[in-house]
């Protein structure tokens, strides 16, 4: 039977067919065992970035406790705009002034009277009554507002927060004593050197009766919550851990990113991660407040307790607004220099605008566009390590600080793209 000439060739094409399956098969059966060893190692990558996710608000509060507990000085700066808001002034001005009526004796005043004069002095007495208790009252009330809201307390308030810095810490980890005593689940601070200025000021007005006043210790509610006892041991583990706990996290964090397939993508996701964490803590501060301030005793001035919080959690509020900044950026920097398409359109578009800025403005570099041209990729890593390391210097950086660095390394950035030419037009990318 006689062949046709086109099946030798049909053949030919059918075992090529066959062989390329044959080896499409094989490539499959390698890259099997490849998949399967990857799936463990993306499943800890994934575990170590969830791990930096949660450990993130426990090291923004171990760093502040480890400030609260071990820097005198900045915890005196943290306290010392208490002594000028007014809800504080207008608290301590009332306990002050309760506590030097409860031991001023009115009838004491008229102790210089002549005897003569004293039945008609008593008579005048119980026409007036309250009246005139109510006059002292006001005395003593205006005098102490008049300490209270001049420099002499702001100096004697940061004064009695220095020298009680140590009790401070103590009373948090579950010690009293000194100017500041926890008695149950209250923190409180001893006003008694207040109540002698105001006695010596009220001695010089002309109410001497004042010097027979004995000493008095009155306490000022800094703290009260059930949670101030059920938290020594956690606020003194966070002490210990101070430093390291937020070196740990990155640490972890780094390992997670390292360990992925896609590290650009994990550097993605970890930056977000940790940055939802540090928010969570936000919320957590927003909520505590609210509830804190609902279950303080009636005789605890809520403005001044609400000031008071916002005082002692502001450095914390600080270091969340950073890490959620930081975060931001760092997501955003590591997705603009992927390969996705439409981080790629913004990056054709920066590069095109500037290039075509300075075509259209005419500017001619030289051998130092050319110069830049070469050294573009050293010259921006450049940038980001000195922008790094300016916001690692940064003493307490703020969300805002953060923000600005990062405005000004993008600044700088443009300057290198904008010197970046080699002689070749450039044209704005489209929309």
């Amino acid at each position: 039977m006689e062949r046709h000439p086109d099946q030798p060739a049909a053949q030919d094409e059918h075992a090529e067919l066959e062989a390329l399956r044959a080896r499409v098969a094989q490539l499959e059966e390698d890259r099997a065992p490849a998949r399967s060893r990857l799936r463990p190692r993306s499943f800890l990558a994934v575990l170590l970035i969830l791990v930096a996710a949660v450990l993130t608000p426990l090291s923004v509060l171990s760093s502040w406790a480890s400030d609260v507990a071990g820097d005198t000085d900045r915890y005196v700066d943290m306290m010392e705009p208490l002594a000028s808001d007014p809800d504080v002034q207008a608290a301590v001005t009332a306990r002050v002034t309760d506590a030097v009526m409860t031991h001023l004796n009115i009838d004491a005043l008229l102790a210089d009277v002549a005897p003569a004069d004293r039945p008609v002095v008593d008579k005048a007495l119980q026409k007036l009554g309250d009246p005139l208790t109510a006059g002292v009252t006001n005395f003593v009330h205006g005098t102490v507002e008049r300490f209270v809201t001049s420099d002499a307390f702001a100096r004697v308030w940061s004064e009695l927060n220095r020298r009680a810095h140590a009790s401070v810490v103590k009373a948090l980890t579950g010690e009293g004593g000194g100017a500041v005593k926890l008695a149950g689940d209250t923190v409180t601070l001893d006003l008694a050197p207040v109540i002698d200025r105001v006695k010596q000021r009220l001695v010089d007005r002309g109410l001497t009766v004042a010097e027979k006043i004995p000493e008095i210790h009155t306490d000022f509610t800094l703290l009260t919550s059930d949670s101030v006892g059920k938290a020594k041991k956690g606020f003194r583990a966070l002490e210990l851990l101070g430093f390291w706990l937020p070196v740990f996290t990155l640490v972890v964090a780094a390992g997670g990113v390292l360990l992925a397939v896609r590290r650009r993508r994990a550097l993605v996701t970890a930056a977000l991660a940790m940055a939802v964490g540090a928010a969570l803590l936000w919320l957590g501060l927003w909520a505590g407040r609210a509830f804190y301030l609902d279950s303080l005793p009636p005789h605890v001035s809520q403005p001044a307790a609400g000031a008071v919080f916002d005082t002692l959690v502001g450095y914390l509020r600080a270091g969340v607004r950073l890490v959620v900044t930081v975060g931001a950026v760092v997501a955003l920097a590591a997705w603009l220099t992927g390969s996705g398409r439409a981080a790629s359109r913004v990056m054709a578009m920066w590069s095109g605008g500037i290039g075509a800025v300075r075509d259209a403005a005419g500017f001619t570099g030289g051998p130092v566009c050319r110069w830049v041209h070469r050294a573009r990729r050293p010259l921006n890593w450049t940038v980001v390590v000195v922008a790094v390391a300016v916001l690692l210097a940064w003493d307490r950086p703020t969300g805002l600080v953060t923000v600005w660095i990062a405005l000004c390394a993008l600044f700088v950035l443009a300057v290198v793209e904008f010197l970046d030419d080699d002689s070749t037009p450039h044209l704005a990318a489209p929309a």
